[in-house]
């Protein structure tokens, strides 16, 4: 089974994934869904296997979400769906499918968890926070 992961290349979170995947010797299938969008099919499964709602798939921060009203409690799952189809970007990032699973990684650690095996260390985010240390160790 192929790596797959929705990827936003402006969100330092999903460049961080990334480059654990690629680190950890892991070619995905990058899909940009910016670009890509998303089908509502597709988002059901994904949120299906990855023990997702759209209520807590939606991306708030730094997203058109509030000012569309889609954060008040009364918005529907299917009108959720109906915008995060018509505007990709009110998707959380990154989703990543491997055959350990389909996680939301955020934080980007978490990908860590869907590998069968770490990247050598020591490996750190853009920001400095360690991940790996040199012994190969798993620091979080």
């Amino acid at each position: 089974m192929s790596v797959v992961i929705y990827h936003n290349p402006d969100c330092g979170t999903s460049r961080n994934v990334l480059a654990i995947l690629r680190a950890a010797g892991i070619d995905p299938v990058v899909i940009n869904y910016l670009t890509e969008g998303w089908s509502r099919g597709q988002l059901l499964g994904l949120f299906a296997a990855a023990d997702l709602t759209p209520r807590t798939a939606l991306r708030i921060a730094r997203s058109p979400a509030e000012a569309m009203g889609l954060t008040d409690p009364a918005v529907t799952d299917a009108a959720l769906l109906d915008a995060m189809v018509a505007h990709p970007i009110l998707v959380n990032r990154p989703i990543v499918c491997t055959r350990k699973g389909v996680r939301l990684c955020r934080p980007s650690e978490i990908v860590l968890d869907l590998l069968d095996t770490l990247p050598p260390g020591p490996l750190a985010k853009e920001d400095g926070t360690l991940l790996i240390d040199a012994k190969g160790n798993r620091l979080v």
